[in-house]
């Protein structure tokens, strides 16, 4: 379990990213105010922090400093403030990315794993972040489980590329057609895609009968999770 400290006075903007979050397994703890969050630091362990500037009695930029200046933990700085100045002011002081908001939640999942990952690596961690199971090269056209190569259909590939993109989301067989240079509706009118499904599941799954990574979403799509 990924550990988060929040530092966010917009408390619906603070549960919405919470909840989404949940489900990559990432804990989030939001602190309203930052006198609190700073305190808490001293005596519980987070793996990163999301940092909101506009905060009530301390200034984010200030809180940022503290913290960089008192505990090694990696900082996102999450924004409405657009002042360059501050962006780079931030990044200066210690901050490892700046996100603008608004700004989709699932980009901020991705920019928490991607510094996690560099900052684990730079500190030869071995903790809460690993190697994700499936990793996908559209360059080579490859998918890999556990580092080890996939051997896939290009249909195949084609629909769990695009699952794998897109982890975490329902995606209907509409959108799988639109995003498919090989499927069309009029072919699937024989189930091929329900074909195409059930052959990845064998190659990629334990038990195909009971799917850990793709899903059936009845009534919606696929969803795909690792």
């Amino acid at each position: 379990m990924i550990k988060i400290a929040m530092v966010e006075d917009d408390l619906e903007l603070a549960d919405v990213l919470t909840q989404y979050l949940k489900q990559f397994n990432i804990e989030v703890t939001n602190f309203e105010e930052p006198f609190l969050a700073l305190s808490t630091l001293k005596v519980q362990k987070f793996d990163l922090i999301i940092l909101d500037l506009t905060l009530p009695g301390m200034d984010g930029l200030d809180v940022c400093k503290e913290i960089v200046k008192n505990f090694d933990i990696p900082i996102i700085i999450s924004s409405a403030r657009s002042d360059l100045t501050d962006k780079v002011t931030a990044l200066q002081l210690g901050a490892d990315d700046y996100l603008p908001k608004p700004y989709d939640p699932r980009e901020l999942e991705v920019r928490i794993k991607t510094i996690l990952r560099r900052f684990n690596h730079s500190n030869n961690s071995n903790e809460e972040i690993s190697k994700k199971t499936f990793e996908l090269d559209f360059d080579k056209n490859e998918i890999t489980k556990n580092g080890k190569y996939v051997k896939l259909t290009a249909a195949e590939f084609e629909v769990l590329g695009l699952l794998i993109k897109r982890e975490g989301f329902v995606i209907s067989r509409e959108e799988i057609f639109d995003n498919s240079d090989l499927l069309n509706q009029d072919y699937d009118s024989t189930g091929s895609l329900a074909v195409i499904i059930n052959r990845i599941r064998h190659k990629i799954e334990d038990n195909p009968r009971e799917p850990q990574f793709l899903h059936t979403i009845r009534g919606m799509g696929y969803k795909f999770t690792q």
